[in-house]
């Protein structure tokens, strides 16, 4: 058997295990609240485990690869940032998140400011979200289609219909179940091709000298110094600020909120935040060897890579293939079209809920139809799904068609333009108690003008351009600001300065506030504070299905893995299969067995009573 079909049995066979993941949760829905957010009884590790993978995507095994392959260790300060955002959100956000006791974002943000604001956050994060799911796949294709030779249209379809099928299957449920099966198989894989390359340079020292003989030493730096890169400040300790500022505050928003809304208690959000961190510190420390090591070993490779705008960006998946024995370089793809999948199965389900909580109630009600909100709507969840998969797979496929051109750029500048402006006011939502109903409102059109002054600064002031000479005479021109294209760092600062003036510029009208609305501000702060009684108000959970049946598929799928050492000569190659599938059948038995014995300790709430009960 050539390498080719064992890379291509990897993956078919794992794609298949999704799928049945996805029908065997089908049976604990039972209504939306189930399928949106399992109900709230999913177990911390299996919602940390899915925080971590929505925030992980495949753009760290391209885009940042890339980064890395430039310079270094710089870009660990992304992920570092991300690490930050989840520890903050441990110590003070995630219970706050969990105890908002909704089911949707914009629910979250209709009780803090009303219905008008529901309505503008929750149809531009449909939209957006849509678009980007597109983005992400289509993005995902034309890498696979230039590196591994995957047709770009049948790697569009298939990964798209798979999620699409597993996430309306299962909903939340299977997208967590699925997003932690992931994880496993993420670790072990990731760990190996460090140490593969560490082993292949001489280790942590030869790959030190390798970086100091190449002449890399100070591209590598973690932080440089200004007009090192392309773009201003990039790698600076000025955009390294802007870089923790920026996702310390996107990460702890109302926005962001949703992932902490399934797990059991505050507490077990806090705990779900710290175990997301964990994972992506420890990610941070390895992710970015692959990419240096393949620009000292496998440059030539990496160039010839034409296809691609940035052959760079394949420098992770060249030094993988490179590296790996046969049949784990299918596990390196399945690891690239998780980080993806993950990501498109987390927005597909919270896209579906925000249509069925929020806006299809909202349209009815303009139409004098009104929904009976205790009415379960699992079916209505379930054809939302499935129709936005659809949606994704046609975006992409018209994406596929005008080669990235036209509305895949503007997507990309649109939601740069808006994620800081439309965080902002999420996050002093949580901290700022007196301040009108309109007050977002404001922040984000205060945000946005300034997002379009830096966004149109170069086309609209740069030089040769009219404006920018009458500007030049009068004090108020600063070249900054005016006459280029701003630096990340500039974009950054000015729109959460922006943002929190326009927010800050509504406090004096609180006075002014309704006293209907003042009630309810004091309400929202009141259920946000408030710990949860999970007894009390969600009943009894279902941990033992949940480490039973991640267990069985973990266990299942890691002898599957085990099996690749048929297809080793080397006793290199049998370690190395054996290392990867052992860590996932280990975790899975270990699952399993817990699920087991708790079992066996407490009959009453037997895994399978809860499995029926949930039924």
């Amino acid at each position: 058997m050539s390498d080719l079909t064992t890379e291509y049995i990897v993956v078919a066979g794992y794609l298949v295990v999704l799928v049945a993941v996805g029908f065997v949760f089908k049976r604990l829905n039972r209504d939306d609240s189930d399928y949106f957010r399992n109900g709230c009884k999913g177990t911390w590790w299996l919602v940390g485990a899915s925080a971590f993978m929505v925030q992980f995507s495949a753009w760290t095994f391209t885009g940042a690869a890339g980064a890395a392959y430039e310079a270094g260790w710089s870009v660990m300060t992304i992920f570092l940032a991300n690490t930050a955002g989840y520890f903050v959100a441990a110590v003070l956000f995630a219970p706050w998140f969990r105890q908002l006791r909704v089911v949707t974002v914009p629910e979250a943000i209709r009780a803090r400011f009303g219905p008008i604001t529901q309505q503008v956050y929750a149809w531009v994060f449909v939209v957006l979200g849509l678009l980007y799911a597109g983005l992400w796949l289509y993005g995902l294709s034309l890498f696979c289609a230039a590196v591994f030779g995957y047709d770009i249209e049948l790697v569009v379809i298939v990964i798209g219909l798979i999620v699409l099928v597993y996430s309306t299957a299962g909903g939340s449920w299977a997208v967590m179940a699925t997003d932690f099966l992931q994880t496993l198989i993420l670790i072990p894989i990731t760990i190996l091709v460090a140490f593969l390359c560490l082993q292949q340079l001489g280790g942590v020292e030869g790959l030190l000298g390798g970086i100091r003989d190449a002449g890399l030493a100070d591209d590598y730096a973690l932080v440089n110094e200004a007009g090192r890169f392309t773009g201003n400040n990039t790698y600076t300790w000025v955009w390294a600020g802007a870089v923790f500022v920026a996702q310390i505050v996107k990460m702890n928003t109302v926005m962001a909120s949703q992932r902490y809304y399934a797990v059991k208690t505050g507490t077990d959000a806090r705990k779900a935040a710290l175990l997301a961190g964990l994972l992506m510190l420890a990610g941070a420390a390895i992710w970015f060897i692959p990419p240096m090591t393949g620009r000292l070993l496998f440059s030539a490779d990496i160039d010839a890579l034409t296809s691609l705008s940035k052959p760079a960006e394949a420098s992770y998946a060249v030094t993988s293939m490179k590296l790996l024995p046969a049949g784990l370089t299918g596990l390196m793809v399945v690891a690239m079209l998780s980080a993806t999948m993950s990501s498109m199965d987390s927005g597909l389900n919270k896209n579906a809920a925000m249509y069925v909580r929020d806006i299809q109630p909202a349209v009815l009600r303009l139409f004098g139809v009104r929904l009976d909100p205790d009415k379960p709507r699992l079916r209505t969840a379930q054809v939302a799904s499935f129709v936005f998969g659809l949606t994704i797979i046609g975006l992409t496929l018209y994406f596929v068609n005008q080669d990235g051109k036209g509305v895949f750029t503007l997507m990309l500048n649109v939601g740069a333009m808006l994620a800081l402006p439309l965080a902002v006011p999420m996050l002093l939502a949580l901290l700022v108690r007196r301040v009108p109903a309109w007050a977002a409102l404001v922040s984000i059109g205060v945000g946005l003008c300034v997002s379009a002054v830096g966004f149109f600064s170069d086309a609209l002031f740069g030089d040769g351009k009219a404006i920018t000479e009458a500007l030049r005479d009068t004090a108020a021109y600063h070249q900054p600001l005016f006459g280029g294209e701003w630096a990340f760092s500039t974009v950054v600062f000015m729109n959460i300065s922006a943002a929190a003036v326009g927010f800050f510029a509504t406090v004096p009208f609180w006075n002014t506030a309704p006293g209907a609305y003042r009630d309810k501000v004091d309400t929202f702060f009141a259920r946000m504070h408030r710990p949860i009684d999970f007894a009390a108000e969600v009943g009894p959970g279902n941990d033992l299905s949940q480490l039973k049946i991640v267990g069985a598929f973990g266990l299942v799928m890691g002898c599957c893995i085990c099996l690749l050492v048929l297809m080793q000569d080397a006793l290199s190659g049998v370690l190395a299969v054996l290392f990867v599938g052992g860590f996932v059948a280990t975790m899975g038995a270990l699952l399993f067995w817990l699920g087991s014995r708790s079992t066996r300790k407490t009959p009453s709430r037997s895994a399978e009573g809860l499995v029926a009960e949930a039924a």
